[in-house]
């Protein structure tokens, strides 16, 4: 099953006897948080969790999957995401 943002609101709600728009307002206001630094191009580090890291990719050769022409890729910004060695080890915990 997937976790979605509405999963999450539910727990944060459950959790901390929060109501739902209270929780979702958290939730919506962290998630801001960690958009608009990776748009300025800095990097978040959620201790525990993770590093999102914002990378340059540069423009390259590609083609057309469909038709098999080559095409220019633009250079562009991609987000990539590390897990942290307490997150791998829950991850790979014997159950």
């Amino acid at each position: 099953m997937t976790l979605t943002k509405a999963h999450i609101i539910e727990s944060v709600s459950a959790k901390n006897a929060y109501s739902k728009i209270k929780s979702a307002n958290l939730v919506e206001s962290a998630l801001e948080i960690v958009k608009s630094t990776l748009a300025a191009g800095e990097d978040v580090l959620l201790s525990g969790f993770g590093k999102f890291c914002v990378n340059e990719k540069r423009e390259r050769k590609g083609r057309n999957p469909e038709t098999g022409n080559s095409m220019i890729l633009h250079a562009r910004r991609v987000v990539t995401f590390r897990c942290s060695s307490a997150l791998r080890a829950k991850m790979n915990r014997k159950v």
